[in-house]
């Protein structure tokens, strides 16, 4: 990949730096037996390192599964790791029998003399038990992810703005009854994503595959390899992983590879990597959720005019696949 990023590239638009660094593919959200998963832990890690993957973060539920033994099996300088993490899964009742669920990933959490799981936090309403589970993880020295928001329905754009502290939420989930697309009234996570973006926010979106089931294969399981993230960072370390997650030095796919992305003087370039006779559209997206520019070209190219308040790229290939960018602010955000 023939990938850059400049770091100011005017007065208004200031990027973080993908310059000097190296790319490396990684799933932030998988399970192993030590929660609902069918695999062992090494069978899981095993799995992305044979599919080429760099790094996988392994998140059970309530449960801080001990990586070391698994890196030192599987892990390779500067080519495979296993990240320590956990799904901070907690609920809200509603009503009658019904509960809010609500899960936040923690990426990167302590890996010292013994593990220590996180487990929930709880509270009085959504508000307070987003707030309280990113606080916790925080605390833990680990990165919060907001996990499928719209999974039960439970997380909506006024819970994802009051909330504090965090910068990464799952724009995509592979897996099953995650309701990315909305319906029923409720928004898909690509418009909850713009309507964040529109207000302010700054949060950065991942695409994961959320997966359960290694063993049996179908649309009704959760499977390895639906959607991960490629992230461009100073080492293969958790450390430098999860910083540059934070920064927004990565892009989303679902199969997509991008060969070229420049942000770089008041240009928006793309290219794609297309091979026999695929094809790809490219979407630059801005405030609202509305298109800028669609064009088919390839590499692709935005002059950003200076009235964005942000700009954004989604590409999608003729087979399906969908490549996400993170969004160029041009005005300061929350």
């Amino acid at each position: 990949m023939r990938l850059l990023r400049v770091i100011c590239v005017t007065v208004l638009f200031c990027l973080p730096g993908f310059a000097g660094a190296e790319w490396y593919k990684g799933n932030t959200h998988s399970h192993t037996i030590n929660s609902d998963g069918d695999s062992a832990p090494d069978a899981v890690a095993r799995w992305y390192k044979e599919h080429r993957y760099h790094f996988v973060v392994i998140t059970d539920h309530n449960y801080n599964t001990d990586v070391r033994g698994l890196n030192r099996t599987l892990g390779a300088p500067g080519k495979f790791l296993v990240v320590s993490g956990e799904e901070v899964t907690d609920r809200f009742p509603e009503s009658g029998e019904r509960t809010i669920p609500l899960h936040l990933n923690a990426i990167g959490t302590d890996q010292g003399e013994g593990t220590r799981t996180i487990g929930p936090s709880g509270g009085g309403s959504v508000d307070e038990v987003l707030q309280r589970d990113v606080d916790a993880i925080r605390a833990a020295g680990a990165t919060p992810q907001l996990n499928h928001p719209n999974f039960g329905w439970a997380v909506d754009v006024g819970h994802m703005d009051r909330l504090r502290n965090y910068s990464l939420f799952e724009l995509w989930n592979t897996s099953t009854n995650c309701n990315n697309l909305g319906g029923g009234g409720h928004l898909s996570t690509e418009a909850l994503w713009d309507s964040l973006l529109t207000r302010g926010k700054m949060v950065f979106g991942i695409a994961s595959d959320d997966a359960h089931q290694f063993k049996v294969r179908g649309p009704q399981y959760s499977n390895p390899g639906g959607g991960f993230v490629w992230v461009n960072a100073d080492s293969l370390e958790a450390g430098a992983l999860a910083a540059a997650l934070e920064r927004g030095d990565f892009y989303s796919s679902t199969g997509l590879r991008l060969e070229r992305l420049e942000l770089a003087g008041e240009r928006i370039v793309i290219e794609s990597e297309l091979k026999g006779r695929t094809r790809h559209r490219v979407y630059f997206i801005g405030s609202g959720g509305r298109v800028l520019k669609q064009t088919d070209d390839n590499p692709a190219v935005y002059e950003i005019g200076g009235g964005e308040s942000y700009v954004r790229v989604k590409v999608v290939d003729s087979n399906g696949r969908i490549a996400w960018t993170q969004p160029v602010f041009t005005k300061q955000k929350k």
